[in-house]
């Protein structure tokens, strides 16, 4: 096949091509869902990029995103591609500082916003981005508050017209694979955000090894989008789907998860660790307070659906009477917890952190196939993935088709292959120090591999921590371990020259809160609740359980309960909810200062 088969420009006017009056995109407004066919999808595409042409964007000149999920922000990236200029995500929970910097760092010419709360940022630092010439409300309900820079979607749409058809087919016809598609600024836990240069190579290298390794996906499929496009993860798994021609549904909202995965019923659907830990730890929850009978059953079927799962997947026969078993098993339990998230999932892609073991083989068990992946925004997402067969619960998969990967030095889990981003955007110094010298990118992650080729992360090497007493402590092996717990929302280990191991700890308030009213324990805010004798000794007890497995040096001493959550506007977490230690450390320096005080128990 030609390589720019895979250009992703050419795979969306394929799809437009032969699959003209069926649904591309979805979503929900006025109450109700609400289909885009193919060819309406690229009939706007084409006037976003001839408005775009109208207004003087050159070759690989910026466009800017900041906004949330909704059909227009596809509309408006496939729009700029087309005329091979570059899109720059920016979160749409960024403060103005932030995107600020972004906008400056990459040169955005026209800015395109989703929601009052963005144009107002972006209003707000408008004269400190003096390339910057027009901001594009995506909403007829924001305010523009009569600023001349600023224009509603339609009055931009119309300054194109056919007069840049001719401009907007040569552009089509001069794409090549080396133009960058995308800048994405990694948030970084340490330092300013760095623009990671990805180009179509990249993009196609990415499409071509998904249809190697995935089941085939059509247009028969409906993917439900709700992790943010600004990230790498759902941004090229979407590319991914509509390279397939499947339908993709849009959630603005994460709140409304819950009734879209009734309404929709989707086939597929990106999430994140934390997604699942919480139908986990709900499930196991409710079984605990029924009846003997019905955790019986539970925990039968669970045994039966765990013992078929690991036989399917190592290809091997499943005995009569299991085959008898599981149908039924099937109709008690396991198909009433697949209603959950619509009843009709095939795949679940999952990514952004590492998913406990024990949660990745519960959703397998009850016939959810997750695909953990591991990978970066340097790499253009996936590196390495779960496969169907010779399943690997503790693993990060294997390595994905075209992907080099091998332990270097300290462990660390170094990458090559035609995924690997061009390097970082007017920062050649940070570029050449985040390869070796035989081409391999960093990741900053140390690993392993075991005899059948599965890749394991052992912990992030830059986030080491080592104790006064000499013992080094991998803090987000020991964060997943406790954060799994139905009472904990947040956790921050605290190590680094300590005595001992502590945590700053948020609270899940809604279980919390439940749990208070049913001991009747009396409060005036969250503050006084989190420091509540009989809430504390419940958190004692907990994290002993959590933590018995774990070797003495590791365990976590003391720990203080916080009434608030780290947020991104504080800076304490990044967009893609990854702390940002050194910010935690100063920021609660007393309650941590206090931990250390007294002598260990």
């Amino acid at each position: 096949m030609n390589p720019l088969d895979f250009h992703f420009i050419n795979r969306i006017h394929h799809r437009s091509e032969t699959l003209a009056n069926q649904t591309a995109l979805r979503y929900h407004e006025n109450d109700r869902w609400q289909d885009i066919s193919w060819a309406e999808f690229q009939r706007q595409i084409d006037e976003v990029s001839r408005a775009l042409l109208a207004n003087h964007i050159d070759v690989q000149d910026k466009i800017g995103i900041f906004a949330h999920n909704m059909p227009r922000w596809t509309i408006t990236d496939i729009g700029a591609l087309q005329i091979r200029a570059v899109t720059v995500p920016i979160y749409a929970t960024n403060t103005a500082q932030q995107a600020e910097f972004i906008l400056n760092d990459a040169d955005i010419k026209i800015l395109f916003v989703g929601d009052q709360e963005q144009f107002d940022h972006a209003m707000e630092i408008a004269a400190q981005c003096p390339q910057l010439q027009k901001i594009v409300a995506m909403k007829e309900s924001i305010d523009l508050k009569d600023h001349n820079i600023a224009y509603y979607w339609q009055d931009f749409v119309a300054t194109g017209s056919s007069a840049q058809q001719t401009e907007l087919n040569q552009r089509l016809a001069d794409k090549r694979l080396g133009d960058l598609f995308t800048l994405i600024y990694t948030s970084g836990t340490t330092g300013e955000p760095k623009g990671v240069m990805l180009d179509y190579a990249n993009l196609a290298h990415q499409l071509n090894a998904h249809d190697l390794s995935l089941k085939p996906i059509d247009h028969n499929d409906i993917s439900l989008s709700f992790l943010p496009f600004s990230h790498i993860f759902e941004r090229a798994w979407v590319a991914y789907v509509l390279h397939r021609g499947a339908i993709n549904c849009y959630i603005e909202d994460t709140n409304q998860v819950r009734s879209a995965l009734s309404e929709i019923r989707p086939t597929l659907m990106c999430a994140v660790p934390r997604f699942y830990e919480k139908i986990y730890t709900a499930i196991h929850d409710k079984v605990q307070q029924a009846p003997f009978f019905r955790r019986a059953i539970f925990n039968w079927a669970m045994n039966v659906g765990h013992r078929y799962f690991d036989l399917k997947s190592q290809k091997r026969p499943v005995p009569f009477l299991l085959q008898k078993q599981y149908v039924l098993a099937n109709k008690l339990v396991l198909g009433k917890l697949r209603n959950l998230l619509g009843g009709r999932i095939r795949m679940m892609p999952c990514g952004g952190a590492k998913l406990e073991s024990s949660i990745g083989l519960f959703f397998q068990s009850i016939g959810i196939n997750i695909k953990l992946g591991y990978g970066m925004t340097e790499t253009t997402a996936t590196v390495s993935c779960w496969k169907d067969d010779h399943f690997e619960p503790n693993s990060i998969g294997e390595v994905m088709p075209g992907a080099e990967v091998k332990i270097g030095e300290n462990n660390e889990i170094l990458v090559r292959g035609g995924m690997v981003m061009r390097g970082y955007y007017k920062k050649p110094e940070e570029t050449a120090q985040a390869f070796t010298e035989d081409g391999f990118l960093k990741t900053g992650d140390a690993g392993e591999f075991d005899a059948q080729g599965n890749l394991y992360i052992t912990d992030r090497i830059k986030e080491l921590m080592k104790t006064s007493t000499g013992k080094y402590i991998a803090p987000q092996y020991i964060e997943g371990k406790i954060g799994k717990d139905k009472f904990i929302e947040q956790i921050a280990i605290i190590a680094d020259a300590k005595k001992y191991v502590s945590a700053l700890i948020v609270p899940c308030f809604t279980s919390l809160e439940e749990y208070a009213k049913q001991l009747n324990i009396k409060y005036q805010d969250r503050m006084e609740l989190v420091k509540h004798s009989e809430i504390i000794k419940m958190f004692e007890k907990r994290i002993a359980e959590l933590q018995k497995e774990l070797p003495n040096f590791e365990q976590i001493k003391k720990f203080t309960l916080l009434p608030q959550a780290f947020s991104t506007a504080m800076n304490e977490i990044t967009p893609t909810l990854k702390l940002r230690r050194k910010v935690i450390l100063q920021r609660y320096k007393e309650q941590i200062e206090a931990m250390y005080k007294k002598q260990s128990k």
